[in-house]
């Protein structure tokens, strides 16, 4: 695993001040962009708060309903700026790893009836690919080994500590559900065994 940091700059924002860095991480001899969002002084924080934030064009951009994603990635983004210190690494594994056009293809098999993760099955994918490595060596790079883990989803937490980092508390983002989103959210506790309490 190589991580380049290649850009720093000021990133003022409605929810408030941030950095916003550029890295290049290259796997397996494939390159990854990633962005990230920091408040504060994050290596003298101690255990800052930190959100894993997988890109969801969808939802952070589009404001789809279909999924709690922009509402997460909002309420990172205020509770982060709110603690002083913290981070957002912008995870761009769109569609819990399959790419946003195979998203779409596995939105229209949601249509006619599977459900997120038998929709990404049908498509020959696994529930979730999504890997952490890059995202546990950015946070080294920034000199953070402890976090407190803004998140609902508890492969989160062991690649963390797989990397070698201590999630001292995981810090619950579970959003109210809505009609639209009740499906996905239930489908995700009870398949994935994400930390919902409100489906």
């Amino acid at each position: 695993m190589v991580v380049r940091r290649v850009s720093e700059s000021a990133f003022p924002t409605k929810y408030g001040k941030f950095r916003i860095l550029g890295y290049e991480t290259v796997t397996r001899g494939k390159k990854s962009p990633y962005v990230v969002l920091v408040k504060g002084d994050v290596s003298k924080a101690g255990s800052p708060l930190v959100r894993i934030h997988s890109q969801c064009l969808t939802g952070d951009v589009f404001s789809s309903t279909r999924c709690d994603c922009g509402d997460q990635l909002k309420f990172a983004m205020r509770a982060i700026h709110k603690s002083g210190a913290g981070v957002i690494i912008y995870h761009p594994e769109e569609g819990r790893g399959i790419g946003l056009l195979n998203k779409l293809i596995a939105y229209e098999l949601q249509d006619k009836g599977a459900d997120t993760v038998e929709a990404n099955r049908k498509l020959g994918f696994d529930a979730d690919e999504r890997n952490y490595e890059a995202c546990a060596a950015i946070l080294k790079d920034l000199g953070i080994f402890r976090v407190h883990l803004l998140s609902n989803n508890p492969e989160k937490i062991k690649a963390l500590q797989a990397s070698g980092l201590q999630v001292v508390k995981r810090v619950s983002i579970e959003m109210a559900p809505r009609r639209s989103t009740q499906h996905y959210l239930k489908t995700k506790k009870d398949k994935l065994g994400h930390l919902l309490t409100r489906v």
